[in-house]
């Protein structure tokens, strides 16, 4: 068998061609245009001023934001997007800062991309001379999944933890085929940048899919022996504790209930910002992030339980032949782990993608079958399906409402994009009816070629649309406010609270949203408030200063708190007034406000400020 094996496994050059064809794609999906739009709010911005705090303060252990200690992910991702605005004359060739912020998010994706490819290309599942379609197939499905070309291509960790998580996954299975031949330690190192991205999760992750997989397998001890289990988590300590003790030791009792208790224990354990969703919340992600191939993601999902819940027929294969089963239970790991926390989100779901995708490309190449026909013809029917969806734009669009971007829907709709979507998916479902009944060996490359075209057609440009109506008029608020700005005046946001402010202008912001505290708040804040590098400052005197400028949003406008205050219209941005109020008129407003009961809430402690 293992002679056998041999002789279908591509060369060197066989695989390196093959690699190639995936970098290609990976360039064409993640790298073109990445620096084309800015950055998107809200969580974006965070991420990338924290990195860029790092490179002017020269502070790379705790990231901040705002004034502010920002403790809502470890270090990796800040370090890797620091190195980009650490680069001469990142201004020049990246002005609006999203080449650094988004570079990591691309530049792992492809990587777990190759790997991918690698793996199915050096451990073929089946004996035959076409599994380069194979790996080519695995690696597309993972890059076009919705949710991975969406934050593939944004500035934050999650992209980076799908591929250090993903890619040590990889290298345990390749470890288990091949003791000899892969180096035990290096999926350790990818699980210590894991943790090292987004924490403890990984570890949990990674522990889970290895126990469900052994125990299926029968096999469990061995395959713990194989991983060097202890010494791969010295590796582990090693790598990525440092940091969160030395953050310990100088931030104290802050850094250890916000990242431990508020951001890992408490959204595990309770609904944090809203974000509590049923317990199938996940079966939905699940089908929405392969389409359109979602009913091979299915089928693959029925014959991995078929096969495990069948006692007197189960099938165990050897560990070269396991791939099939080990990516199930790396989805099913995914799947258990966040269904059961209370706080869900759609990127909790990338984890899961590349498991998904290897799913995917191994049952579209298996034997045909009645339930790989019906997966084949569901695939053109939901293509068909999402084309009339599309085409028929003009009956649903109306739906989309978003009141910082107003005039979205009709921008899109007079944009032809939705047409040319559905034009997309109509050449799915033709070449799926053409080449239905046709042997042809990796096939469901051909339906997966105009899903890469489409980057070029529907996706940058949707991208582009979407950044000139929703953040092109903060860029241009933001240049207003840096350029209206006397000596010592302080900046306030008010309303929809959009941290880009913050990092276009590199001035500390004063935020506020729409309660009726806001105006209260920002009177107070702006005279005792203490941050670091920026303290609140006086009415009167060498570092004082009688006007502020504010940035609010047509919403808060209307709340009758804000009225009465006589400001100087100094702009008007999409649904943003930039505003120079005297202070004077601010703190008498705040004084009347106090007089009907409303109070300050700025000292209360609040999880997620920035």
């Amino acid at each position: 068998m293992k002679s056998l094996t041999k002789l279908f496994t591509p060369t060197f050059k066989q695989r390196r061609r093959g690699l190639l064809c995936i970098l290609c794609f990976g360039f064409i999906i993640f790298i073109w245009q990445l620096g084309a739009t800015g950055l998107v709010d809200e969580t974006p911005p965070l991420f990338a001023a924290a990195s860029k705090a790092m490179v002017e303060t020269g502070n790379w252990l705790t990231p901040q934001v705002n004034g502010l200690p920002r403790f809502d992910k470890p270090p990796l991702v800040y370090w890797l997007m620091g190195i980009g605005f650490s680069i001469p004359g990142n201004n020049f060739w990246d002005p609006l800062g999203t080449w650094a912020a988004r570079l990591p998010s691309a530049l792992s994706t492809i990587l777990l991309m190759l790997f991918l490819g690698d793996t199915m290309m050096r451990y073929p599942q089946k004996n035959d001379y076409f599994n380069r379609r194979t790996a080519i197939i695995a690696a597309l499905a993972f890059a076009l999944s919705p949710l991975v070309i969406v934050w593939g291509r944004i500035a934050v960790s999650d992209a980076l933890l799908c591929s250090n998580l993903g890619i040590c996954l990889l290298l345990q299975w390749r470890r288990y085929v091949n003791p000899e031949g892969e180096i035990w330690w290096l999926s350790w190192v990818f699980l210590s940048l894991a943790v090292l991205t987004k924490g403890p999760v990984a570890l949990v992750l990674s522990g889970l899919t290895i126990c469900l997989f052994g125990l299926f397998q029968n096999d469990l001890n061995r395959i713990l022996n194989i991983l060097k289990i202890i010494p791969g988590f010295f590796i582990v300590f090693i790598i990525s504790l440092p940091w969160y003790l030395i953050e310990l030791l100088i931030e104290g009792k802050p850094f250890l209930e916000s990242f431990f208790g508020y951001h890992n224990l408490q959204r595990f354990t309770s609904v944090v910002n809203s974000h509590g969703e049923p317990l199938w919340f996940f079966l939905i992600v699940l089908c929405i992030a392969s389409l359109p191939f979602t009913p091979f993601l299915i089928l693959s999902i029925w014959r991995n339980l078929h096969n495990i819940f069948s006692f007197s027929e189960r099938v165990i294969k050897g560990p070269d032949k396991s791939l099939f089963e080990f990516s199930f239970f790396w989805l099913v790991s995914v799947f258990i782990f966040f269904t059961i926390s209370a706080t869900k989100l759609p990127s909790y779901w990338l984890p899961a993608t590349p498991a998904a995708a290897i799913l995917i490309a191994l049952t579209s190449n298996n034997k045909e079958d009645l339930l790989k026909s019906f997966a084949w013809k569901f695939t053109i029917f939901l293509s068909i399906i999402l084309s009339i969806i599309f085409f028929s734009s003009k009956l649903w669009i109306s739906f989309i409402s978003d009141p910082e971007i107003p005039n979205f829907s009709k921008e899109l709709l007079n944009s032809f994009l939705t047409y040319k979507a559905g034009f997309v998916f109509f050449i799915i479902s033709i070449l799926g009816i053409v080449f239905f009944t046709r042997d042809i060996y990796g096939k469901l490359l051909i339906l997966q070629l105009p899903l890469v075209l489409s980057h070029y057609f529907v996706v940058l440009p949707t991208f582009d649309l979407a950044d000139r109506l929703r953040q092109l008029p903060l860029r241009q608020a933001s240049e207003l406010l840096l350029n209206s700005q006397r000596n010592n005046e302080p900046l306030v946001m008010v309303g929809a609270m959009k941290p880009s402010v913050h990092f276009y202008t590199n001035e500390v912001i004063v935020f506020e949203g729409r309660s009726k505290n806001a105006l209260v708040n920002v009177s107070e804040r702006l005279k005792n408030e203490s941050r670091r590098g920026w303290k609140g400052r006086p009415l009167f005197g060498a570092n004082g200063s009688e006007t502020a400028l504010l940035l609010i949003d047509k919403r808060a406008v209307e709340k009758t708190y804000w009225h009465g205050l006589d400001p100087k219209v100094l702009g008007e941005f999409g649904v943003y007034l930039a505003w120079r109020v005297n202070r004077q008129e601010l703190d008498k407003r705040a004084e009347e406000l106090k007089s009907e009961g409303i109070v300050s809430t700025w000292k209360m402690p609040k999880p997620e400020r920035f």
